[in-house]
């Protein structure tokens, strides 16, 4: 379980091809915090340390995971958000993530305004994820508050310390993003869809 609040942007150091899998290594500060078998989130999708190196660690990336979210077109020396799982008494300071990535959008648009950033994204409303204005979405694993919202896209504010530490500052027109649809409305717009 994760809050949506990236702690750190890791560097991919290293991509393995391991049968259908990619073994991912990533430099971070925190490596030497970490233990074998811990969740940490890569860009909101979970996935499990699986060794340790000085300041890098590897995880196991399937090819489910590779197809679903924008890992697969990792390459090295790209930036990854990084959040480690939330302890329980921390404070809940972003939203609900379980760290599974629903589907990709990509980015159709940003504008810089005065002190901040609007994102437009476009994604496949076939799959039956929605958002709602102010209702929450997970962008790369950034907790955010959608602004405007439609049925095949939404848009969201950045502020300046988003945008400093996050990847954020390198998304632009094209780049495709990860995308968890808030857990709470996904349960209601399935309860609604099996009633009608």
């Amino acid at each position: 379980m994760f809050t949506g609040i990236i702690e750190e942007m890791g560097k991919v150091t290293s991509l393995e091809k391991d049968g259908d899998n990619v073994q991912i290594g990533i430099e971070c500060s925190f490596v030497t915090e970490l233990s074998v078998d811990q969740s940490v989130s890569h860009n909101g999708v979970c996935l499990t340390v699986v060794a340790k190196d000085g300041d890098t660690y590897k995880v196991t990336a399937i090819q489910e995971t590779l197809n679903r979210s924008n890992l697969g077109g990792l390459e090295i020396g790209d930036p990854v958000n990084l959040e480690r799982g939330m302890r329980v008494g921390d404070r809940l300071d972003g939203h609900i993530v379980q760290g599974h990535v629903d589907q990709t959008a990509v980015c159709r648009s940003v504008k810089t305004l005065d002190g901040s950033w609007v994102y437009g994204f476009t994604f496949d409303p076939d799959v039956g994820n929605i958002t709602i204005p102010k209702g929450s979405i997970t962008v790369n694993g950034v907790s955010l508050t959608v602004v405007d919202s439609n049925t095949d896209g939404f848009s969201v504010a950045i502020i300046p310390y988003t945008y400093e530490h996050t990847n954020f500052k390198f998304i632009a027109e094209g780049t495709v993003v990860n995308l968890e649809f808030d857990v709470i409305g996904k349960y209601v717009a399935r309860l609604l869809q099996e009633q009608s």
